[in-house]
């Protein structure tokens, strides 16, 4: 199992690391700051750095299994021996849009009373998908009301609940289409107080005014069950 260091400081940008084994898929870390793909929040880039000097390209990082995160090294990348120590170094400006999207994210989920039936961020615009009649998205509320919350400051926090709490109160997950982990005893949360809460294994800005400005560029009908708020940030 790879040591997830982003779970516990999203603001860290490099760790040092030891190769635990390679294949066709990618380097598997013993430790990482590299985010994977999952939740709707894209896999992380940037490098790993050897001792030598080396410099191996990560272009998406990926989940492995029991644990693991899988680093996908760019074509023609060198092949690093099991056991290398190496320097593992995010692509920070891309992963910081990211979080700021990722916690306006959660901002919206509390702004549009209605389930969640998908969602997807990039590096230049994030959405939602509610199952809810399209005569109830106005853009400019929800634009307005956004704003509002991330220009409050509040705190976004982590923490955790049992598996037996998540399963008395199953209004805590906003998705429908992705369910929380469940099997260890534990489930990650974030919490922004007064305002959302719910299971989420993703990275997050420490305060709702560092996400800044946003705009709801586009509001549409994806099916009967499907209406989609797209955000963009005003200073991404």
């Amino acid at each position: 199992m790879t040591e997830c260091i982003f779970h516990q400081d999203a603001y860290a940008r490099s760790c040092e690391a030891r190769v635990a084994r390679v294949d066709a898929g990618g380097v598997v870390l013993d430790r990482t700051v590299f985010y994977p793909l999952g939740g709707g929040q894209p896999g992380d880039c940037g490098h790993l750095r050897c001792a030598d000097g080396t410099r191996i390209e990560i272009v998406d990082t990926r989940k492995g299994e029991g644990g693991e995160v899988v680093h996908v090294p760019a074509p023609q990348a060198p092949v690093l021996a099991p056991g290398t120590p190496v320097e593992a170094v995010l692509a920070w400006p891309r992963r910081h849009i990211l979080m700021r999207y990722h916690t306006c994210l959660h901002l919206l989920c509390a702004v549009v009373d209605a389930p969640v039936s998908g969602g997807r961020m990039g590096e230049d615009k994030a959405h939602l998908d509610f199952d809810i009649e399209m005569d109830k998205l106005v853009a400019d509320d929800i634009e307005r009301r956004l704003n509002a919350l991330i220009a409050a400051d509040v705190a976004v926090e982590c923490g955790e609940i049992s598996d037996a709490e998540l399963d008395a109160n199953p209004e805590l997950v906003k998705t429908m289409s992705v369910q929380p982990p469940r099997g260890q005893g534990r489930v990650r949360t974030i919490s922004i107080p007064a305002v959302d809460l719910q299971p989420c294994g993703g990275t997050h800005v420490r305060r709702t005014a560092e996400i800044g400005p946003v705009r709801v560029v586009r509001i549409r009908s994806e099916g009967r069950r499907n209406k989609r708020v797209t955000i963009v940030l005003d200073h991404a």
